[in-house]
């Protein structure tokens, strides 16, 4: 059946083309798809093509969507799952895009059994079988030397996703160490929230506190965007990434 898949991809490529000045002007925005070779990024180019191929991406609150808007926030999507599948995002369609923050209502119940409703504003949001939703504003400034990229975020929430309610343990590969992970991730997190309670300096977005799978999306795009900041303060937590992602960004552009 190899004939046929290779068929189908090519069908589909044509069905969504990207143009040469489409793609060098999403490759000159963001200096983590620079540093790509040029077969990874040629690589990426069909991954997002065939990603907008699957997905239905939608404007809100009176965004008007283009087609660069489009390839800018499908191309960071897809870094994360450059040397995996496109299974990776499977089980849903929609990617809902506004200008900026959005509101949303959540209701949660406390300890005592009374239930409260927060309303707040968000830049991203992550449901389990459900959308994506993002705030067009945040995806656009990805790359701004802090390690923030709200949509490598929420689709590591995604990835997250695919066993289950998001809790910073996704589907490892097979040779991958189940217990190590573990051990390793508990740990960092478990230092992580003592030394945001503390206001110690850190690279890392404080966020990442929250709870392990804010800690697993924050360390994900800081893994992308800086990943010296991760090297540099969880190295056991770097390499597992890399293992994950199979990629390694900080040996990019290195001879």
């Amino acid at each position: 059946m190899d004939w046929f898949r290779r068929w189908r991809r090519a069908r589909v490529l044509r069905r969504q083309p990207i143009s040469d000045a489409q793609w060098q002007s999403v490759i000159a925005r963001f200096s983590f798809l620079q540093a790509l070779t040029a077969a990874e990024q040629q690589r990426l180019r069909e991954l997002t093509a065939l990603f907008l191929d699957q997905k239905s991406v939608q404007g809100a609150g009176g965004l008007v969507l283009t087609r660069d808007m489009e390839l800018v926030i499908a191309a960071q999507a897809c870094l994360l799952i450059l040397n995996l599948d496109l299974d990776c995002y499977r089980d849903w369609v929609e990617i809902i895009v506004y200008p900026d923050e959005f509101v949303v209502d959540h209701e949660y119940a406390s300890e005592d059994g009374v239930v409260h409703r927060m309303r707040a504003p968000m830049s991203g949001e992550a449901w389990e079988h459900g959308p994506v939703i993002l705030s067009w504003r945040d995806a656009a400034a990805a790359d701004s030397g802090f390690g923030y990229n709200v949509v490598m975020h929420e689709f590591a929430h995604k990835i997250d996703m695919l066993n289950g309610a998001p809790n910073g343990f996704p589907p490892l590969h097979a040779d991958m160490d189940r217990k190590a992970w573990s051990k390793v991730f508990g740990a960092a997190y478990e230092d992580f929230r003592q030394r945001a309670a503390r206001r110690d300096d850190s690279r890392i977005n404080p966020y990442a506190a929250e709870e392990p799978a804010e800690f697993f999306a924050v360390l994900s795009e800081t893994f992308f965007e800086t990943p010296d900041a991760v090297q540099a303060e969880y190295p056991d937590v770097y390499r597992q990434l890399a293992a994950f992602y199979r990629q390694d960004p900080l040996s990019r552009g290195k001879p």
